[in-house]
């Protein structure tokens, strides 16, 4: 274990040329305090956990005083943000610090909200403590579910007032990626006509996160798929076709989680299929597909049931910025038609295994309805206004034997009649009801972090008590468990609590 001061940093990207970044300092924070620590994404940089009581880490933390080894950037990028093209976006408000390799992995220190950089345009360079900690509980949340994110480290606050809807106070939030190239990188290189430094990034990016592609592509002699000993451009084409695949997956992951982003912009897109820029999120309480998370999203682009096209449409925009690198354009556009079939063979496979089904068949059993299966299921929870997390959680105490359960004691006749043909599809693999229950408690999680939830660990930590913060990231590192003395935090929200408004502020 060691010391802030004893990490190793490697700083690769600010070795490429300097038109990807300014160098710049984070501006000082006044009087910082620490808000939370987590020993969890300490771990990944083999960072000692009791480091949180040294009395220099808010310093460090906060972007007061640079970590020995660090060197601080922001990073240029453009993007299409809400459909509309952005030439030049940046880090506003955010600081690459340099990356630290443990273990064989690779990490980027990036502070969120410590200051101005040329990026920045009219912002304030800051981070309200609000949105710090929405980010902080959301990416340990969705670690938690096991879909692919960035980590947070720590939350250093300050009473700097910073202005948004409201007067606020200001934060600093420390994430942690293996990268935070995103596809808007590429853009702003593609947009300038500048395709060597297209190239430079896409080589970067290649030997750092997808070396083992690379060089099978490399190897290639000719014969093999990727073709690359007879097209240099072949292995751009397979990166492309890789993070089609990997952003592909990842909405699948959201979508079956009941997960909505909110403000999919290509700049907010990771070229390693991550979720990345956390805003105004928001999980499902009552199932609706239209469900939008974000009030500034007032056509509703992002909303639930649009993000597996919006992920599409932006894999689309990101394969233009890489066309530069030349090739067949009917290669690449082949690349990117590989989306959604791996978009619908991952949310089949996510959706079949939060309800209990075996998706294979038999030679005897045909299984190739449950799509329909599941698809009137999701038709059923709409109308009936059901909680998404909670159908799930109870729907493993189901017994086919028709005795009560959480789901079939007390339902409306669609769900009942639903229920009738889900229990015939179990008969018909011969599942055995504890069996499971046992599979379908370790994917349908008793916990998500609803925005009421949210809501109530940020009024706690603007009241200056930050022990709830910790409460709920320990209780969403572990969301399938029974966690009794949280047994509130299952629960959907009250009345009140769902006119939660979070917009791109948040």
């Amino acid at each position: 274990m060691s010391t802030l001061r004893d990490l190793r940093f490697e700083n690769s990207f600010g070795r490429l040329h300097p038109a990807f970044y300014e160098v710049v300092d984070p501006t000082p924070l006044p009087e910082p305090y620490l808000v939370a620590f987590n020993p969890d994404a300490a771990a990944l940089l083999d960072l000692d956990p009791s480091e949180a009581a040294n009395p220099e880490l808010c310093r460090y933390l906060s972007g007061n005083q640079r970590i020995p080894g660090a060197e601080p950037l922001a990073q240029a990028y453009a993007g299409h943000q809400f459909g509309v093209w952005v030439p030049q976006l940046g880090d506003g408000r955010a600081f690459l610090l340099g990356e630290v390799r443990n273990a064989g992995e690779s990490w980027d220190l990036h502070l969120k909200g410590a200051g101005r950089t040329r990026f920045s345009r009219f912002g304030d360079g800051r981070s309200v403590l609000r949105s710090a900690v929405r980010e902080y509980l959301a990416s340990e949340a969705l670690h938690g579910l096991g879909v692919p994110t960035t980590r947070a480290l720590s939350i250093v606050g300050s009473k700097l007032p910073v202005y948004r809807e409201q007067a606020e106070t200001a934060a600093v939030l420390l994430r942690l990626s293996p990268s935070h190239v995103r596809f808007g990188t590429f853009q702003y290189f593609a947009a300038r006509g500048e395709a060597e430094r297209v190239r430079e990034l896409a080589d970067y990016v290649l030997e750092r996160h997808f070396a083992e592609g690379s060089l099978r592509c490399a190897r290639d002699d000719g014969s093999g798929s990727l073709g690359c000993a007879r097209d240099d451009s072949a292995r751009y084409r397979w990166f492309y076709g890789e993070v089609c695949r990997r952003t592909a997956r990842l909405i699948a992951q959201w979508t079956a989680a009941g997960f909505a982003h909110g403000v999919l912009n290509t700049d907010n897109m990771s070229v390693l299929g991550i979720t990345l820029d956390y805003g105004p999120y928001g999980f499902l309480d009552d199932y609706d597909a239209g469900f939008i998370c974000n009030h500034t999203d007032t056509g509703g682009r992002y909303a639930f049931d649009q993000q597996p096209a919006v992920g599409m449409w932006n894999c689309a925009r990101f394969g233009e910025a890489l066309m530069v690198l030349g090739g067949d354009p009917a290669a690449w556009q082949g690349e990117l038609e590989g989306y959604w079939p791996e978009f619908a063979a991952e949310y089949r496979r996510l959706m079949l295994s939060k309800l209990g089904l075996n998706s294979r068949s038999t030679d005897s059993t045909d299984f190739t309805d449950d799509e329909e299966l599941v698809s009137e299921l999701l038709r059923v929870l709409q109308v009936e206004r059901t909680d998404y997390t909670r159908f799930f959680r109870g729907l493993g105490e189901y017994c086919v034997n028709g005795q009560r359960s959480t789901v079939n004691g007390n339902c409306a006749s669609e769900l009942s009649a639903w229920l009738t043909r889900y229990a015939a599809r179990l008969r018909a693999e011969g599942s055995v009801d504890a069996e499971r229950a046992e599979r379908m408690r370790r994917v349908n999680p008793k916990y998500v972090l609803r925005n009421w939830i949210a809501q109530e660990a940020i009024g706690e930590a603007q009241a200056g008590r930050f022990e709830l913060i910790e409460a709920l990231r320990r209780l969403f590192s572990d969301p399938w468990e029974e966690h009794p003395e949280m047994e509130r935090f299952a629960e959907s929200p009250s009345a009140e609590s769902r006119e939660i408004a979070v917009s791109c502020s948040s």
